[in-house]
């Protein structure tokens, strides 16, 4: 049995402003330091035999923040990186409500479908995401591996780990900064989700999604 560790990178700039990151490279903010201290501690003593990371700087400083409990190579996947939302990269919510709504529609209610104009289809996601981690579980067989992504990318490898269709991923629930997913695969390369966005280590203060008391998700709190 092979077992994936996927992680969630911590705030960035586009959480923390509610302005869509997509792909790109925003820094961290607001309560990283201390998610990426509480996260690094919850893993501590995992037997990562590996440590791979999506090559964007808020998923690349959470890789290096777990990684100082277990002095890895850092391996940099592209196909980890968050989706590219076109034009829609670097713009608030607000705007993007205002000018777009019915791709905002699409966004919220039937994700699988997906497509905004210079960017990734949902699709696209779901199929490079998935095509990294089966090779990276195949290259790490019988090992426990630690991977960090984002909101999005996280989103559609669980739905694919479920077996179900690109359609279905509105029926996975988006996941806080930091937070962690298990996926193992067996000898002939079948997923099962052990675990599924569970920021258990974050007090309510330290999550983007619940330090409102909130107990739901807008878009805003679901930027990737």
């Amino acid at each position: 049995m092979t077992r994936l560790v996927f992680v969630r990178h911590c705030e960035a700039e586009g959480n923390t402003k509610g302005v869509l990151q997509g792909c790109t490279d925003c820094d961290i903010s607001g309560n990283s330091a201390v998610q990426l201290d509480l996260v690094s501690l919850r893993l501590r003593n995992e037997s990562f035999a590996a440590l791979y990371s999506s090559p964007l700087k808020r998923a690349f400083k959470t890789a290096q923040a777990i990684n100082r409990y277990h002095n890895l190579p850092i391996q940099v996947e592209p196909r980890l990186a968050e989706i590219n939302v076109g034009v829609w990269e670097g713009r608030s919510w607000k705007e993007i409500e205002q000018e777009d709504s019915p791709l905002v529609k699409i966004w919220n209610e039937t994700p699988g479908r997906f497509h905004v104009k210079g960017g990734e289809s949902m699709r696209e996601v779901y199929d490079r995401v998935w095509s990294a981690a089966t090779e990276i579980a195949a290259s790490n067989r019988g090992k426990t591996v630690c991977v960090v992504s984002h909101g999005c990318a996280i989103r559609n490898l669980l739905c694919h780990a479920m077996g179900w269709p690109v359609d279905r991923i509105g029926e996975i629930d988006w996941c806080d900064n930091t937070a962690v997913s298990v996926v193992d695969f067996d000898n002939a390369g079948k997923a099962r989700v052990v675990k599924m966005n569970d920021a258990s280590h974050l007090p309510q203060e330290y999550s983007v999604y619940r330090r409102d008391g909130a107990d739901h998700l807008d878009i805003k709190a679901v930027a990737p």
